[in-house]
């Protein structure tokens, strides 16, 4: 194999699969990229346990041919080599593999880089996938709505359900679900056009790789194509396979509630800031809830710690009840900050019940479930 491709391509490529890459697995290959060279077609692909990543790379064939290599050390190199331009100011690499698997790198001044390389045909390959069930959406609207669910997932990947994400299709809108046991996050968007009904569950780690690799471009679409246990994400250069999750997923619907004895409208800013500095004087894993108490007009943000306190109030609108109740400030923050609305409607069941972000339009639910507590010291 003998292929040439600008510096930055290249950077560009290991970047984005190196989402995939998974250097503390013990599994072949799953620490290594393949760059397939063939059929007029430069490529990089790598994979672990959940997903395949495929990127296509711009450049020159001038020998066909693939090799897998290290992606640490790959990685490494090419970054080592962005200031070798040539005269006419660009900077491309030439990757030529020789006997053995031996992998020459060169540009520039640096014509000697050597790396082992292995068999490319040992690399599990993109599989082949019916893409004639698809749905289109701007890879702004999928970013989005992936970053304003993917936080109320479960950290514990052996929990499968929820440390993924429900994806329902109906008709022509869009809801994703995300719940950890403690809240419930719940975006709905609508699309272009109008598709079947169908429910994924997908892995929230794949889910979390491909918003870091999605722009916030309204312009570009991703293709997403759902076959009997796979879903494919197609947008500009680059491929995302994942094994979808088998089982049925959590009714959240039925976990959320209509009514309330409290409803506050309040500034989001406002209401973050307050929480930001109560959050100060709770130590990470401190189970200690921040107390709201909510009167007319006012809503009251108190902590008193060990290391400190803080006792603020903001202003609100209320209609019902006061009410006093804890929560852990993070989970309201990150609930709060998904929202993009200047003034948010929170509403309370009572104190010992989950509070409700929602809006009028139907569009989002956020559910955070209350921290029990005894006194406000």
């Amino acid at each position: 194999m003998k292929i040439v491709s600008d510096v930055k391509e290249f950077q560009r490529a290991i970047s984005v699969c190196s989402r995939a890459i998974n250097s503390k697995s013990t599994l072949n290959m799953h620490d290594c990229v393949l760059i397939d060279a063939r059929n007029g077609r430069i490529s990089m692909t790598a994979s672990d346990s959940d997903f395949v990543i495929e990127t296509e790379i711009e450049g020159t064939i001038e020998e066909s041919g693939r090799i897998v290599l290290e992606a640490d050390y790959l990685d490494k190199v090419i970054k080592s080599l962005s200031s070798e331009k040539d005269e006419k100011g660009v900077t491309d690499v030439r990757i030529e593999t020789k006997e053995n698997y031996r992998t020459i790198i060169t540009s520039g001044s640096a014509k000697n880089t050597t790396l082992p390389g292995r068999d490319g045909a040992e690399f599990s390959v993109l599989p082949a996938i019916d893409r004639t069930d698809s749905l289109t959406i701007s890879e702004f609207s999928l970013r989005q709505i992936i970053n304003q669910t993917i936080f109320s997932i479960n950290s514990n990947e052996s929990n499968v359900l929820m440390s993924s994400e429900c994806f329902e299709i109906d008709g022509n809108v869009l809801k994703v679900a995300s719940l950890d046991g403690k809240r419930i996050s719940i975006r709905k968007i609508v699309l272009r056009d109008t598709y079947g009904n169908r429910k994924l569950i997908i892995p929230g780690k794949v889910l979390n790789e491909i918003s870091r690799i999605l722009h916030d471009d309204t312009e570009k679409d991703v293709v997403i194509s759902i076959s009997e246990n796979r879903i494919v994400f197609d947008f500009e250069k680059t491929t995302v396979v994942s094994q979808l999750v088998d089982g049925t997923y959590f009714d959240v619907d039925q976990m959320i509630v209509t009514d309330y004895e409290t409803k506050i409208l309040v500034k989001r800013e406002a209401l973050i800031a307050g929480l930001e500095r109560a959050r100060i004087f709770v130590r990470d894993g401190d189970s200690k809830p921040v107390i709201l108490t909510i009167k007319d007009g006012t809503m009251n943000i108190r902590v008193t710690s060990a290391v400190g306190s803080t006792d603020d109030n903001i202003d609100i609108e209320k209609s019902g009840k006061d009410i006093v109740i804890g929560f852990n400030a993070k989970f309201l923050i990150e609930a709060l900050r998904a929202v993009d609305d200047e003034t948010v409607s929170i509403d309370f069941v009572n104190s010992k019940a989950p509070c409700y972000l929602r809006n009028d339009d139907d569009t989002y639910v956020y559910m955070v479930l209350p921290i029990n507590f005894v006194n406000v010291d």
